[in-house]
């Protein structure tokens, strides 16, 4: 097998959170020397000016980036984004982040049952969503949180001008009691 597929692979899944050398070189089932000579080779071929990303050591975590040669692309990207309305996954994504907040990517995805990486690194860049802080849990992962932006899309003067959740799931159980088969098996 070609392990250097699998390491661009595993950088690719593991996005913004990066992964350490030795969780890489432990994954791998290879020695650390190894595993680095596997990400050199890597790093050579997304040198070349023919690709668009590079692998960068930020935050003692190797991770996919892009080149900074390219910014200005990027930006026009961004900018066009910001004139496209959100989609339903980003507005589910952003309802869960303003409910739960703060919040992880991976609470997120346990939320919506598929991965939100992508969706939550957009609203990043449309200032929507924050890295907020570190959680606590193995790998500290990113805490995601509500900026102001938000509240200024939404027409919000605060988090808790939000529609509170309890009102909608105690009307629904009200509805379902008054509505339910039991209620018409009596009137029989």
């Amino acid at each position: 097998m070609n392990l250097t597929g699998v390491v661009e692979g595993i950088l690719f899944v593991v996005g913004d959170e990066g992964i350490t050398l030795s969780d890489l070189s432990e994954t791998l089932g290879i020695s650390v020397d190894e595993t680095k000579a596997i990400l050199k080779e890597l790093q050579n071929e997304y040198e070349k000016d023919t690709r668009g990303i590079r692998i960068s050591f930020l935050g003692d975590a190797f991770k996919l980036t892009t080149k900074k040669e390219h910014k200005e692309y990027y930006e026009k990207l961004v900018d066009q984004g910001e004139l496209t309305p959100l989609s339903q996954a980003s507005l589910e994504t952003l309802a869960i982040i303003a409910y739960n907040q703060p919040i992880t990517r991976v609470e997120v995805d346990e939320m919506r049952g598929v991965s939100s990486q992508h969706i939550i690194r957009r609203l990043v860049a449309r200032n929507l969503v924050k890295a907020s802080g570190k959680s606590d849990l193995p790998g500290r992962p990113n805490l995601y949180e509500t900026t102001s932006d938000f509240l200024d899309y939404f027409g919000l003067s605060t988090i808790s001008d939000l529609p509170k959740l309890e009102d909608e799931v105690n009307e629904n159980k009200e509805t379902e009691l008054f509505t339910s088969i039991y209620k018409e098996d009596v009137e029989k």
